[in-house]
């Protein structure tokens, strides 16, 4: 790959591979799709349309190679998740499409002309399928939420979403101490997370001892997604950026719930 292609496409990969792990339903798929892609560009170049700028061009030939091959994820340590189990069920029987486009546009931001260009289709197209998925995160089963955000602006909103979508909120916590204690008096079905907590606190350490005592699915919401994009550890599958689109924490939510086959719980 020229070096300059590679400065060019550089500050782009977080992203991507943040793109690839929510469309894919794990980290170690979507890396897996990642590193297909530029092996791709390493091997030839001219597979890579600058026309419309490096990021769109990347999300493009990520596209051609996700509908084009299936790629295996690495061996995984130790047992694969009931949601890795699970999304490769679902993702085996149904389309991806109207996904595909409402992650685009949502959690990458992209125009819907930007999002006809990178998946091959009309920009009617693209509002058909986000329409689509928006129904699809309509017929979500209703969940219990628990929020872990110490920002009581922030809390509110994130409140008046999930409540829009039909689910309901359990407890908002500010403190990892507060979130574990939630967790463990009413368990969610979901958990929405901030990293920085009001005590000091780490948001991380309080998802980790929830998933010491039952699987959830988590979507960690953070000013600094670089901090945890770093690929030198497991990440979160579902990491959305502050300040946040409202659409695109139903995106997340959407996909979260989809890829979990354990997540509906008595409202």
């Amino acid at each position: 790959m020229p070096g300059s292609l590679s400065q060019e496409i550089a500050p782009h990969l977080p992203y991507l591979r943040r793109y690839a792990r929510a469309l894919a339903g794990s980290q170690k798929s979507g890396d897996a799709y990642v590193r297909a892609c530029l092996q791709t560009l390493v091997a030839d170049s001219s597979a890579f349309d600058m026309s419309n700028g490096a990021k769109i061009g990347l999300y493009h030939l990520f596209h051609v190679l996700w509908n084009a091959t299936m790629i295996a994820a690495p061996a995984q340590d130790g047992s694969v998740s009931i949601f890795e189990k699970t999304a490769q069920q679902r993702l085996s029987s149904m389309t991806p499409e109207s996904r595909q486009t409402l992650l685009l546009s949502t959690l990458e931001g992209f125009k819907a002309a930007e999002v006809a260009h990178i998946i091959g289709k009309t920009e009617d197209d693209v509002s058909r399928l986000i329409s689509e998925a928006i129904n699809e995160i309509d017929r979500q089963t209703a969940t219990q939420v628990l929020i872990i955000e110490d920002e009581p602006l922030i809390s509110m909103d994130l409140a008046d979403i999930v409540t829009s979508l039909g689910h309901r909120v359990t407890t908002v916590a500010r403190t990892a101490a507060e979130a574990v204690v939630a967790a463990r008096n009413e368990k969610p079905g979901l958990v929405l997370a901030d990293i920085q907590l009001a005590d000091g606190s780490s948001g991380i350490d309080a998802v980790k001892d929830i998933l010491s005592d039952f699987d959830v699915p988590v979507i960690f919401i953070t000013s600094f997604p670089e901090r945890l994009l770093t690929g030198e550890r497991p990440e979160p599958t579902f990491l959305i950026t502050k300040p946040f689109d409202p659409n695109t924490v139903k995106a997340g939510i959407s996909q979260a719930l989809f890829f979990n086959s354990t997540a509906s719980v008595a409202a």
